[in-house]
């Protein structure tokens, strides 16, 4: 496989296993993966600690928080130290993706990296989805939870998630406009639909076998 970096951005639906078939795509072409991990380097990057990205992780008004916050969210390098004054933690974030994306190649789940890294090359922006009932069943095995219980996390969730995503881009959560490439993952599989996103994402970037 050639040795020219890639971004791949996952952006997906509660319950349909994209974040499953990101990591897999990490593996396949070989790139860091980026979850959970962005908030790690965020809180670095802004001096806040991880717990306050946590609670705040694809919502939007992340600044009206920095105002509810007490001593235990704040690292040692805190809010005054850092004359943190109109900047959203947002802006942390997105200088923490854009830090990895320069390193090497990467794969990045959500968090609008998509929009972040817009300007970057060999990119390859897809979005997953699924069949609401197999989202649901995902949803109640995760949680322990009833299937109303698993809509109902599936309705909160992905209503922070479109906020979030459609306030900073400009664009649409989920809409196919927004990516190269949306897929149900129900259709072919979790393994099926990850092989169908790398041959897609190979054939996009020119990338040999």
């Amino acid at each position: 496989m050639d040795n020219k970096k890639i971004i791949i951005n996952v952006g997906r639906q509660l319950g349909s296993g994209g974040l499953v078939i990101a990591r897999k795509l990490a593996e396949d072409f070989g790139c860091s993966f980026y979850d959970k991990e962005l908030l790690n380097l965020a809180a670095k990057e802004s001096g806040f600690s991880e717990k306050f990205f946590e609670q705040n992780d694809e919502k939007k008004g992340f600044f009206r928080s920095l105002f509810h916050i007490h001593a235990p969210f704040m690292s040692d390098n805190n809010f005054y130290n850092n004359k943190l004054s109109q900047e959203s933690l947002f802006q942390f974030q997105s200088d923490a993706i854009r830090k990895a994306a320069e390193a090497g190649s990467c794969v990045f789940v959500g968090r609008c990296a998509d929009y972040v890294l817009r300007d970057f090359d060999n990119t390859v922006n897809v979005f997953v989805t699924a069949n609401i009932d197999e989202r649901v069943k995902r949803i109640c095995k995760r949680h322990g939870c009833t299937e109303d219980e698993a809509r109902k996390i599936i309705e909160s969730k992905e209503s922070s998630r479109s906020s979030y995503y459609n306030y900073y881009t400009g664009k649409e959560w989920g809409h196919s406009t927004s990516y190269d490439l949306c897929i149900n993952s129900s259709i072919l599989g979790m393994e099926g639909t990850e092989e169908f996103i790398k041959d897609f994402i190979k054939k996009k970037l020119g990338i040999g076998a």
